[in-house]
């Protein structure tokens, strides 16, 4: 390996081990995020460019190169554009870093930023399903075995504390608070904030029963939610809840049609939360329970409810109000100046 390939490997490594971790504090999925990001980068560079891993230097990461492989992820992994700005975010953090360790090699991250980031649309709608869904995914799983009976508690565990799926799969036996007259969960969130969350007493006969069952010689120090690998345990990994919950999710639709045809981990939280604050529960403690850096991520909830937002406003609209007691006065197909003007004709 050159000794310029070598300096370009060694602070790549100090990018996630120093950088990101110590100096940024950046939580394990960030990390984990970005080093997918910079393994996919290397990977289509070295197939694209033909050549080996150990002779990759910091001049293949070149504009061209990220704007093909930008392109790359969208055509062949079907990344959406709001993906892509994420590699792409993570790409010039990279070299950023890389340019304040070695000044000369600061154009990098200078021509990099000539990539602009991809439009995406504002979306306000929320990826959600109904109470009447939930209790179809729920009837699923066959408590009696083991997997089922785990795999329920999961989703109910996922649903009362509105976490993400991370940081469920997180949790140790100890975050979970149950000898107490209000039991809660210790999250380890985002940005290395953890949160409070208050669960149900319902939810709390689930886990004394699930605890029973897979935790009964645990340590403290045991993932709340395991997977035996080897002979030892193992933290459960997101691809396993996604496939259980989309297995669940296509059984139940064939007797619930509200079911959505994707069900994703990630719903059972946004459900949670567009219940709750259809219920009344304000934004600003909505924002608390997530888990929101800022307010203002909640406000998609109350975007999101269209309904809501027009049963308010009727039911704020009394009878006699002017905007109900006033007639038409505008016959439009009688207003042939308006129509000329319309289709350019005036």
């Amino acid at each position: 390996m050159k000794i310029r390939d070598a300096r370009f490997y060694s602070l790549v490594r100090d990018f996630f081990y120093v950088y990101l971790d110590s100096q940024k504090g950046a939580s394990p999925y960030t990390i984990k995020s970005y080093r997918e990001t910079i393994n996919l980068l290397l990977d289509y560079v070295s197939s694209s460019q033909n050549i080996k891993l150990m002779d990759i230097s910091i001049e293949q990461i070149s504009p061209q190169a990220i704007s093909r492989f930008l392109t790359h992820l969208e055509a062949d992994r079907n990344c959406t554009a709001a993906s892509c700005n994420r590699h792409l975010a993570a790409i010039r953090s990279l070299l950023k870093y890389c340019g304040m360790q070695e000044p000369v090699w600061n154009v990098h991250y200078i021509k990099a930023t000539s990539i602009p980031f991809k439009k995406t649309a504002k979306v306000m709608a929320v990826n959600h399903f109904s109470e009447t869904a939930l209790k179809a995914i729920l009837q699923q799983p066959n408590a009696k075995s083991r997997v089922g009976h785990r795999n329920l508690f999961y989703m109910i565990l996922l649903y009362d504390t509105g976490a993400r799926d991370s940081e469920l799969l997180g949790l140790k036996t100890t975050d979970v608070i149950d000898k107490t007259g209000a039991p809660y969960v210790y999250i380890h969130g985002k940005g290395n904030k953890d949160r409070v969350v208050p669960i149900m007493k319902e939810t709390l006969v689930h886990y004394n029963s699930y605890m029973k069952r897979f935790h009964r010689d645990t340590e403290a120090n045991d993932y709340l939610f395991y997977v035996i690998q080897h002979g030892e345990r193992q933290q459960m990994s997101d691809d396993n809840v996604g496939k259980f919950i989309s297995k669940y999710a296509a059984a139940a639709r064939l007797v619930c049609p509200e079911v959505p045809e994707r069900v994703t981990p990630h719903m059972f939280r946004h459900s949670r939360a567009l219940s709750l604050y259809r219920n009344g529960m304000p934004l600003v403690l909505i924002s608390e329970w997530l888990g929101h850096a800022h307010t203002d991520t909640t406000l998609i909830y109350a975007y999101a409810d269209t309904e809501m937002k027009r049963a308010a406003i009727e039911k704020a609209t009394q009878q006699v109000h002017p905007l109900r007691n006033q007639q038409p006065t505008f016959q439009f197909e009688k207003d042939e100046e308006t129509l000329k003007r319309l289709y350019g004709l005036a």
